[in-house]
């Protein structure tokens, strides 16, 4: 799909047969964060990424997301990651620093390792928002994953990395 005259450019790719995905989910807000997995999951499958290939880790919560993504990361068996997270905001100034900071070190992790990462972890002002989010966050995220791997995929036989 060029939309400009010799100018490559890579397409869209949904094709999840043959990816292998780690997902890494926290317990914390556990009923928006399984809302999250089972569409996320529901979403993996129809894009053809089998069961077998789908790895599930769980964590305490949101701030111990990224150290698992980094492990899964470098075991150099996963074409792409999803973390799956809710913070919702409290009354004090903890949801600022768990939401920046579990988002700062996700993105290091996927800087870091050459990975792609979705970022699924979800900051709600309350649990209402959460949960009217979660099903399309943890299907987009799935998405996400998939067309992340095929991209990086492509540059790498297109450029030879």
């Amino acid at each position: 799909m060029a939309r400009f005259n010799n100018v490559f450019e890579y397409d869209e790719n949904l094709a999840g047969a043959g990816l292998k995905v780690g997902v890494v989910m926290s317990r914390f807000n556990q009923d928006v964060c399984e809302g999250l997995l089972s569409a996320c999951v529901t979403q993996l499958k129809q894009l053809g990424v089998a069961d077998a290939d789908i790895t599930v880790a769980t964590v305490p919560g949101a701030l111990e997301i990224p150290p698992v993504l980094q492990r899964l990361a470098l075991t150099n068996r996963y074409n792409a990651l999803i973390a799956l997270g809710a913070v919702i905001r409290g009354e004090t100034y903890h949801f600022e620093v768990v939401s920046n900071d579990a988002c700062r070190a996700i993105m290091e992790v996927q800087l870091d390792t050459g990975v792609p990462i979705a970022n699924g972890v979800l900051t709600c002002e309350d649990d209402d928002q959460a949960l009217a989010r979660m099903h399309e966050k943890g299907s987009d995220c799935a998405k996400a994953a998939v067309e992340m791997a095929n991209l990086h995929a492509a540059i790498a036989v297109r450029e030879g990395v």
